[in-house]
């Protein structure tokens, strides 16, 4: 009979969870590695931006957030690490048995991840934001975060970023091989859209809006993009996606794998 003390609760699979997750020298990696490109590029276009450069149409958080697309792919590596990783490595096995239900421990790699990667990027952003407009004050994209939008903005490209990673962890835990979801991610996240856009059709241009990346752009700017979703339209969009590539593992889960 299974005691108390050695029973599996989910905050016991939360606390391992976070334990894995901190413990990997690849998390270390990819956190860093997202954290110094957003900065860098940041203060790149804060140092080198001038008003008469042709530039002042584009929104401010857009300018000074513009390394979040690489700092995005970076913790979309580290989603697909979080589940396809464990595969790879043979870890998987010991989880599982550790855990027998399996279902708890995917729920708790995506909130673990989710509030991981939401905490960094916002954090992230505010530093390269203040940081981009010490040099971007006597410019004409001087901006503070008490202005219209510029939080909201801030705090959607951080919600972004962590949807794309979660949905990359939905990936990684589906096809269960590091490179098959990271080629599934670069291709049918990144290219895909870019190659549908090329279709002449109105109907393609409205569903590609609604597209992650294209998503999670419209939360990322703190003025209204033309001819966009609302932000709102776009964080359920997004969130859809992410929840449909966790559904497919957990179904993959429920009826291949042995439960306890």
């Amino acid at each position: 009979m299974t005691t108390t003390s050695s029973a599996v609760t989910p905050s016991r699979v939360l606390r391992s969870e976070w334990h894995k997750l901190w413990t990997l020298r690849s998390t270390w990696i990819t956190v860093l590695s997202s954290v110094v490109l957003v900065l860098g590029v940041g203060v790149l276009m804060g140092t080198t931006y001038t008003s008469d450069g042709g530039d002042s149409d584009v929104d401010t958080v857009v300018l000074t957030l513009f390394g979040s697309q690489l700092g995005g792919v970076c913790l979309a590596v580290l989603g697909i690490l979080v589940t396809a990783g464990e595969y790879s490595s043979g870890l998987a096995r010991a989880t599982f048995t550790a855990v027998p239900r399996r279902l708890p421990v995917l729920w708790a790699k995506a909130a673990v991840l989710g509030a991981t990667v939401f905490v960094l990027c916002l954090a992230t952003n505010l530093t390269t934001f203040l940081t981009a407009q010490v040099f971007l004050g006597d410019t004409d994209q001087a901006a503070a975060l008490t202005d219209d939008g510029v939080l909201g903005a801030l705090a959607g490209n951080a919600a972004g970023l962590t949807l794309l990673s979660l949905l990359a962890l939905g990936l990684g835990a589906a096809l269960r091989s590091v490179p098959g979801a990271l080629g599934a991610f670069i291709g049918g996240v990144l290219v895909l859209p870019e190659v549908i856009g090329m279709l002449p059709y109105d109907a393609v241009d409205t569903a590609l809006r609604h597209f992650p990346t294209q998503a999670a752009g419209v939360l990322g700017s703190a003025t209204p993009l033309p001819d966009a979703p609302s932000a709102g339209a776009a964080l359920l969009a997004l969130a859809l996606w992410a929840a449909a590539a966790l559904t497919a593992p957990a179904l993959v889960l429920r009826r291949r794998d042995v439960r306890g």
